[in-house]
């Protein structure tokens, strides 16, 4: 009986004895069946994502082609901005190509693949912004010892780390998805290939997955979250002891884009989980989940040049270069 209540949507094999097939295929869903609503949906999402990319894209370059910008920060940054890009280019292209070709349906191979580079991207998210928290805590509250303790071998292994452990959390859940047989109604609630929706299309005994999910997801997300709270509550008081108030601002500043991402990333995040419990709509839900996948990488661009100024900077002498090659 607990288990009926934490796990709703777990199927065992002799509930649907005759109900299994095999298919080659998913369905995805639209934010419009309408012929005439689709397109404004998909420049909509076209523009999106190619503010997202470019974006992104320019923070990259910036960061790579400047010297003064080859600190863990900005490490962590680019990092965080590759990661980005292919968070919507794994789902968002897949809708745009679904509505050019009037074809909702996305091979069972190339749903699998959607669905283990998204859990790649969105732990990759989680752990570069741990990565960064950590560097902030150590330049405000250890300045001095600052070029001892994040060294660039520091940063490297921190963020092969971040990916390992993102790949291999992605390898197993997608590994148990693989022995899962599936239903005839396949039909995904969803824009893209998520695995809370496709396990929800199994016939097979689904409780391993749910619970390897939910276990090995919040431990993650817990030491993340901790993990970035712990470097702010040093940080903060950190801060605070600064006796100039131009030397505050300074301080506060070096953390504050980071601050805003943290804010947006969980925001968005617990609200699309929040929602599921209180939305029936799919439609609405499937709007909430856009938000978290879509907008969040949108904003993240905007977010870092806007209140950083070497990034602005950086970004002009890129862009002159360019101008002055052609």
């Amino acid at each position: 009986m607990l288990f009926s209540f934490l796990f709703p949507n777990r199927k065992v094999d002799s509930m649907v004895p005759g109900n299994q097939t095999k298919f080659a295929e998913f369905i995805l869903m639209r934010f419009s069946e309408k012929p005439n609503q689709q397109w404004p949906f998909f420049g909509l999402f076209l523009g999106m994502y190619l503010v997202t990319v470019v974006g992104n894209l320019l923070i990259m370059l910036a960061i790579g082609s400047d010297s003064h910008l080859h600190t863990p920060m900005y490490f962590f940054l680019s990092n965080l901005s590759f990661v980005d890009i292919g968070a919507v280019s794994i789902t968002v292209s897949k809708m745009l190509v679904s509505i050019m070709t009037q074809n909702k349906a996305i091979p069972y191979v190339d749903c699998l693949v959607q669905m283990s580079f998204f859990m790649v991207f969105a732990a990759l998210d989680n752990f570069l912004l741990t990565a960064m928290a950590y560097d902030c805590f150590v330049a405000i509250c250890h300045p001095l010892h600052y070029a001892v303790i994040m060294t660039p071998r520091l940063c490297c292994l921190l963020v092969l780390l971040s990916w390992i452990t993102s790949f291999l959390n992605s390898i197993l859940h997608s590994l148990m998805v693989t022995r899962l047989s599936f239903c005839t109604d396949h039909e995904i609630q969803h824009f893209f290939c998520e695995l809370t929706e496709v396990l929800k299309f199994s016939c097979s005994d689904t409780l391993i997955n749910y619970i390897l999910l939910y276990f090995i997801s919040g431990l993650l997300a817990f030491l993340c979250f901790t993990g970035i709270l712990f470097s702010y509550n040093q940080i903060c008081p950190s801060i605070l002891k600064v006796p100039s108030a131009k030397g505050k601002y300074k301080a506060f500043s070096t953390c504050v884009s980071h601050l805003s991402v943290v804010s947006l990333f969980y925001g968005t995040l617990f609200g699309v989980y929040l929602s599921s419990s209180v939305i029936h709509s799919s439609w609405e839900s499937t709007v909430v989940s856009a938000m978290c996948a879509v907008v969040t990488p949108m904003l993240n661009p905007f977010i870092y040049t806007l209140r950083n100024k070497d990034i602005k900077d950086a970004l002009r002498r890129l862009i002159s270069r360019a101008a002055s090659s052609q």
